[in-house]
């Protein structure tokens, strides 16, 4: 079974930074095209907020963290990361890991995923 395991939230102050690392630990998708992090904060739908197309490095940012937020990743080791700095109150959601292994049209929309974490929450004061 293939299983994203997501690490690294935590509870920071306003300006404050954590990376967010998502492991693939079954070693199962070979064929993943798509990496994606995602967020829900309470009361609020889901929503896109990095993607790494793993063929070519291409990235796709929401216009919320542009410029805050990168996405990176490490092949030799199944590694994805998302870097986020300047981290603001509003970023606080928990963070999921996703995994799409097949050619999508909307690589920034939760439905083109099929494999997810459990997520890890990310909590930011003012």
């Amino acid at each position: 079974q293939v299983q994203l395991v997501e690490s690294g939230g935590g509870s920071v102050q306003a300006g404050g930074s954590l990376r967010l690392s998502c492991a693939e630990a079954s070693g199962l998708i070979y064929s993943r095209i798509y990496m994606g992090w995602f967020r829900q904060a309470p009361g609020k739908e889901r929503e896109g907020v990095a993607v790494i197309r793993t063929t070519d490095g291409s990235q796709y940012y929401d216009n919320s963290v542009k410029g805050r937020f990168t996405i990176s990743q490490d092949n030799a080791k199944n590694l994805v990361y998302l870097q986020m700095n300047s981290l603001k109150p509003e970023d606080t959601a928990m963070y999921y890991c996703a995994a799409a292994t097949d050619w999508v049209t909307q690589p920034w929309a939760g439905h083109e995923y099929r494999y997810w974490g459990q997520g890890t929450q990310v909590t930011v004061s003012a």
